[in-house]
């Protein structure tokens, strides 16, 4: 079971009790547009879900940790490893923190740097990349601030409440000294 921790707040692998959590965030549709769902999901199917996020990830090729805050094993928000891809070396990093009350409070910026640790060092990936809606501010910063480099613009590539926008690709490659 993996557990990532940091100065203020850990890592650690989906549980069971994280059921009503992950249920909430995924029948919010104030972020449906971050995870690209159009559909609710029952609780049903987010027991299931919890009940095979044991797998491995190169069973699976995705990751989902738990973001928590080191004197509370509640989930504050989550955060992902996707497109998982070996042969490469590659993956797909996400996050999303739930209360607005914890954004930028340097939880997300703890959660992103354990995980690019864990991805280069732990995995041996050679790179990651984040789609990021070109006018989200905060995620922006928050992953040019790792390094992250923008290397093109998907034009009109998303469509949300009838309007196209555009979504930025950006790409840390590993740096080995």
């Amino acid at each position: 079971m993996i557990t990532l921790k940091g100065k203020n707040i850990f890592l650690r692998a989906l549980e069971p009790n994280d059921l009503e959590f992950i249920y909430a965030i995924e029948n919010d549709e104030s972020v449906w547009e971050i995870s690209h769902t159009q559909t609710p999901y029952s609780r049903f199917l987010v027991r299931q879900y919890l009940e095979n996020a044991n797998q491995d990830i190169y069973e699976a090729k995705q990751l989902r940790l738990a973001i928590c805050e080191n004197d509370d094993e509640n989930a504050i928000g989550l955060i992902d490893l996707f497109d998982f891809d070996p042969k490469n070396n590659r993956a797909g990093i996400g996050i999303l923190i739930k209360n607005t009350n914890d954004r930028n409070q340097g939880i997300g910026t703890e959660a992103v740097g354990l995980l690019i640790n864990y991805a280069f060092y732990n995995l041996n990936l050679n790179q990651l990349y984040a789609n990021i809606d070109t006018q989200n501010i905060g995620s922006l910063k928050l992953f040019t601030n790792f390094g992250f480099q923008k290397i093109g613009v998907k034009k009109q590539w998303n469509l949300v409440n009838g309007i196209y926008k555009d979504e930025a690709l950006f790409q840390l490659i590993h740096q080995i000294n």
